[in-house]
């Protein structure tokens, strides 16, 4: 069984229509391998079999993201001319997760929590002359409660966290900081299907949505974000499955406050995955790649997740 959770100003000058641009886009640079600060969450952390939450125990799952654009989009999903912007992104988000033996309505009751680790390379090149920049630091921190019931061919899950501004952040350069500088709660539902009595075959759809407080030192409290993620895999051995991911992330409603922008951003993605559960070790191995086929107001790139998970 593979273990599965549920889980500004950047410049100071820029020419005025270019850096008007950039500066919008560079405000949604990706945080946590994400491509936008309106969601703390990063799409794509979780693929086949994403709401299928492990049976009770103690499990540390390490996330390991690799980001990369060379392309910034308008409001119509076209590369802005003379944008020239490239980011790099590494993130590792070590994670603990507690499934116990406490059971409502016929569901396990359990926490988890993360506190993200983040490098940031940037460089963009306008008319303007070129910025560099590259940063590393402590990101976030997540904690939840979650819930989640398995009967014969479906999984379920529900959790209910927040994220707490603990991490490195800056009102002058947002994009390029690990934090976002801001208290967020995030609620999440999902479900797995597995069609037929082998459960070798399994559809898994994952929701998750984000409510935002103001930002400190700012006027602005972001807009509400909703995600959504999945697979569908297939076992092809016992310890292996293979198959199809994809995720979506969408900026519901504009920003508020002072100097606020009315901008929306979102991004679809779609690749494969595999991953192997090795039962001697208890530990498994999950690896998957993103293609963002669609961008709007943002970076539009390629995700590389590699999850370790251990059960203790």
């Amino acid at each position: 069984m593979i273990i599965r959770t549920t889980i500004g100003t950047m410049m100071t000058q820029l020419t005025k229509f270019t850096g008007s641009l950039l500066v919008a886009g560079l405000f949604t640079l990706p945080n946590l391998v994400q491509a936008q600060p309106t969601a703390h969450y990063a799409p794509g952390a979780e693929g086949i079999k994403a709401a299928t939450l492990p049976p009770p125990g103690v499990y540390l799952r390490d996330y390991n993201f690799f980001y990369y654009s060379d392309q910034y989009n308008d409001a119509n999903g076209n590369k802005v001319a003379g944008a020239n912007a490239k980011a790099f992104i590494y993130a590792n988000l070590p994670r603990v997760i507690w499934i116990t033996d406490l059971q409502v309505l016929g569901g396990n009751i359990g926490v988890d929590a993360l506190l993200p680790l983040q490098y940031t390379d940037l460089r963009i090149t306008t008319p303007g002359g070129p910025f560099k920049d590259h940063t590393f630091g402590i990101g976030d921190l997540f904690f939840e409660g979650t819930w989640s019931k398995h009967i014969q061919q479906f999984d379920f899950s529900l959790g209910a966290g927040a994220w707490a501004p603990t991490g490195d952040s800056s009102s002058q350069q947002p994009t390029t900081r690990a934090g976002l500088g801001y208290w967020g709660e995030m609620l999440t539902a999902g479900a797995t299907w597995y069609p037929d009595q082998a459960k070798r075959w399994a559809l898994s759809v994952l929701n998750r949505y984000e409510f935002n407080q103001e930002k400190k030192d700012t006027d602005i409290t972001p807009g509400q974000a909703y995600t959504v993620e999945g697979g569908l895999s297939y076992g092809v051995s016992k310890t292996m499955d293979v198959g199809a991911i994809g995720y979506y992330q969408q900026k519901v409603t504009e920003d508020s406050g002072s100097g606020a922008s009315g901008a929306r951003d979102r991004v679809a993605a779609i690749g494969p995955e595999i991953s192997a559960f090795f039962p001697s070790a208890m530990l498994g191995l999950s690896l998957r790649y993103a293609y963002e086929f669609m961008a709007e107001n943002r970076l539009q790139g390629n995700t590389v997740t590699l999850t370790i998970t251990k059960r203790f």
